[in-house]
């Protein structure tokens, strides 16, 4: 029976590990990104399973069935409970839990080897390290921007000496780690290690701004990953080691595509950070009056237009206005009006964001396009229509030297032949930066809640006949 499951165990998580390579290959399409949940769900599901047969288990099977239904019936409550808009407070929710994870099991198995219970090597020592101060950083940083995401936490903390307290942190919690590997866990070195990681991430985390949070979300992503990847090791799980690696490099990549789309390096992001603390710098920059217009004349600039691209953002999120937005877009294309979707890679508040909100009101893929697919169409189009947006299509990026957006690749919206921006009021947008295409020549406000606009919309292009 052994010897069978010798074989059966490790064959168990290489087919997980294979199905997880799959789902998340399969994410990276929005076509095929619901096949893909399905895939890494199943792999789960065999990693759960063959776990239960682990010689290492030992018998502990009324805890595993407990923990796995709590977990079970959280999952499926918050899944079912939250809102699309609300997609990215659970997602950095649920990346703090794998890093809170990971880091627990670190200070588990580091205490058992400890108490002698069980053997480590140093390799092992040091990757149970690494993954405890990494999985902490995840899992108080990740419980900050979810925090902040929430709207529990709308000021963003700065304060002068700021970097340097947070390098002292960091490197007591390393120093406390190198404890850790050279002379063997006591408990006291432990809690001191563990409390330092904690507070790292949250130090790191409470000065960024909103604008920084999509980077923010997949920097945690990919930490998490790495974390689960070294705990894999300490715990000789191959499935383990194998999807928190893939992870952690998905995540790293994606990390760095957010901040390239932003023209700005991570440091940048993490240490820096553009927000209410640059208001004064981005306001000095704008010029000039916003010039407003009505529902009815916008839907008469769109019904009668050639070309319309529209920009969604943040605000139709929160709005819920996506469904009306393609009902509009249904009635544009009836009249032979070319409609297109220009999504920026960093718009709404996570990776992929308005493109799951588009999704969701069917809106087909072949009119979704990239920063970089749409931008040069922008001088042929007659209208932009721009959703709740702000600093993607903020032309400051372009104009302005002195703004903190400069060099930012952004939507070319102040380049059509006429904008349309739809927004709530006058203020500056969640990151605090004036946006100058409000104040273009060809550019025109429509005041109001994206959903009831949309719909007057709507109602002015049906009453064009």
């Amino acid at each position: 029976m052994t010897s069978a499951l010798d074989f059966i165990i490790p064959a168990a998580y290489f087919i997980a590990a294979v199905m997880f390579i799959y789902g998340l290959k399969a994410m990276s399409s929005p076509v095929t990104a619901r096949r893909g949940i399905l895939w890494s769900g199943a792999a789960m599901l065999v990693a759960v399973l063959v776990t239960f047969v682990h010689p290492e288990v030992k018998g502990n099977y009324a805890l595993m069935i407990v923990a796995i239904a709590i977990g079970s019936v959280a999952a499926w409550w918050t899944a079912k409970r939250v809102a699309m808009t609300d997609m990215p407070q659970m997602i950095a929710l649920y990346n703090g839990m794998g890093g809170g994870a990971a880091a627990a099991i670190a200070g588990v198995e580091l205490l058992k080897a400890s108490s002698g219970a069980v053997t480590m090597d140093l390799a092992t020592i040091i990757l149970a390290v690494l993954g405890g101060i990494i999985g902490s950083i995840a899992f108080t940083g990740s419980l900050i921007a979810f925090a902040k995401l929430q709207g529990w936490m709308r000021k963003t903390w700065r304060f002068s000496g700021q970097q340097i307290l947070n390098l002292l942190v960091f490197v007591t919690t390393v120093v406390l780690g190198a404890v850790l590997v050279v002379q063997g866990a006591s408990t006291g070195v432990l809690i001191a290690f563990f409390a330092f990681a904690l507070l790292a991430g949250l130090l790191i985390t409470v000065p960024i701004g909103g604008a920084d949070m999509p980077v923010v979300i997949s920097l945690y992503n990919a930490l998490t990953g790495l974390a689960v990847g070294f705990e894999g090791y300490v715990l000789q799980n191959p499935a383990m080691m194998i999807a928190g690696i893939v992870v952690g490099a998905a995540g790293s990549l994606l990390t760095q595509l957010m901040a390239k789309a932003m023209n700005r390096p991570l440091s940048n992001v993490l240490f820096a950070g553009f927000g209410k603390a640059d208001e004064d710098a981005a306001g000095a920059a704008a010029s000039g009056e916003m010039k407003s217009i009505d529902a009815t004349d916008a839907a008469i600039q769109m019904a009668y237009a050639e070309k319309v691209i529209i920009i969604p953002g943040y605000g139709m999120a929160v709005a819920q206005a996506q469904h009306k937005i393609w009902e509009l877009t249904e009635l544009l294309t009836a009249r032979g009006v070319k409609v297109s979707f220009a999504i920026h890679p960093v718009a709404g508040r996570m990776p992929g964001h308005m493109n799951v909100l588009l999704a969701e009101a069917g809106v087909p893929y072949d009119v979704i396009h990239d920063l970089e697919d749409i931008n040069a169409q922008f001088p042929t189009t007659d209208v932009a229509l721009v959703i709740g947006a702000n600093d993607v299509v903020n032309p400051a990026a372009r104009k302005d030297p002195s703004s903190p957006i400069h060099g930012m690749p952004i939507l070319d919206a102040d380049r059509a032949k006429n904008c349309i921006v739809i927004k709530r009021g006058q203020g500056t947008g969640f990151s605090g930066i004036e946006n100058l295409l409000f104040f273009e020549e060809n550019t025109r406000m429509l005041y109001g809640d994206a959903q009831k606009v949309a719909q007057a919309l709507i109602s002015g292009v049906k009453s064009l006949g």
